[in-house]
């Protein structure tokens, strides 16, 4: 078998936000069963001391029943901001689980941008009121047009309030919105303009500081925090965190790396058992999800490899079946070596 290769716009129109959710939605609750492993990633940091290379291995499955193997490879360059290339960039690999040959090598950044807002979606479907149609994006760049996307996928959005501190980019950001998802996108003069009265609140931003603070944060609401995957930058404030039920993709990820947990924690304003629990465990009724109208949910997302494999696996099987892609012979034979 050949190894597919996949191009950014081949894995968008490959990959609609509906299935995305879905397929998201299937790996968290299998992981949760424990139907696969998810190590920790590994990072390494560039001389500049803002980027980085990271490294994130998964599987999905069972002895009985394998599922995808693979890993994604993915460099975060902030300075990217304002250029034509996107700060994540990458390629996910996915490999055969029956003879480790690979099968698709696809691009990590179309990938990264969809799945993250799928992961989102399935929060927001799990977690905000049926009723919630108020929507606030504080970030103007990939994920506040692909959360748009997803909160419009689970909810019935009536309004949409979007904020960045520079003025031109979320004028922009609202006009493109608009004439794409055919909704008013109004363009904030403030965080707190776009946050106050929401009822789904979507941080996505690169700031290493809170730009969304507790008091601003409406009762009922639900909150999608994506931007910060460090242990040392946070997005949202301590009132925020603390005033909120606190749900993860993965425990062990959030303990070692999310910044908006883990400052607030140093600070002694919450334990660890502020973390009510994973996504996948709500799916699966081991947790509990939104217990009232009035309580604040939080989802902090750091992203991990299985959603990124779930997808993989997805597309290259929508590819071939759809003759979309390139294709190139790799895969040690012993019969070809020296």
């Amino acid at each position: 078998m050949t190894t597919l290769v996949l191009s950014q716009r081949e894995v968008r129109a490959l990959l609609p936000m509906r299935d995305c959710i879905d397929l998201v939605a299937d790996a968290l609750a299998a992981l949760a069963r424990g139907e696969g492993s998810n190590p920790l990633r590994r990072g390494m940091r560039l001389a500049d001391g803002r980027s980085l290379l990271g490294m994130m291995p998964g599987y999905l499955g069972t002895d009985a029943e394998p599922g995808p193997l693979g890993l994604k490879v993915v460099t975060v360059f902030p300075g990217n901001h304002g250029t034509p290339y996107d700060s994540h960039q990458g390629v996910v690999v996915l490999f055969d689980a029956g003879n480790g040959v690979p099968r698709a090598i696809l691009d990590a950044s179309e990938i990264t941008s969809i799945r993250t807002a799928a992961a989102s979606g399935v929060a927001t479907r799990l977690l905000a009121r049926e009723d919630a149609g108020d929507l606030a994006i504080l970030g103007s760049g990939v994920e506040a047009r692909t959360h748009l996307e997803a909160m419009r996928c689970v909810r019935k959005i009536g309004r949409v309030r979007v904020y960045s501190p520079n003025r031109e980019r979320r004028e922009e950001f609202a006009r493109r919105a608009s004439d794409r998802a055919g909704i008013a996108v109004e363009a904030a003069e403030s965080a707190r303009a776009a946050v106050e009265g929401a009822d789904i609140v979507c941080t996505t931003t690169s700031s290493s500081v809170p730009v969304l603070l507790g008091e601003w944060i409406a009762p009922g609401a639900h909150v999608n925090a994506v931007g910060a995957c460090l242990k040392g930058a946070r997005e949202l404030d301590t009132r925020a965190v603390v005033r909120s039920r606190l749900f993860v993709d993965r425990r062990e990820s959030a303990l070692a790396e999310s910044g908006d947990f883990l400052i607030p924690r140093e600070e002694g304003a919450i334990g660890d058992d502020h973390i009510v629990g994973e996504i996948g465990e709500v799916l699966i009724g081991a947790c509990r999800g939104r217990r009232s109208p009035e309580e604040i949910t939080l989802f902090d997302s750091l992203g991990i490899a299985v959603e990124d494999l779930a997808v993989a696996q997805f597309l290259d099987r929508r590819a071939r079946e759809q003759s979309v892609g390139t294709h190139v012979d790799l895969g040690g034979r012993r019969d070809e070596g020296p």
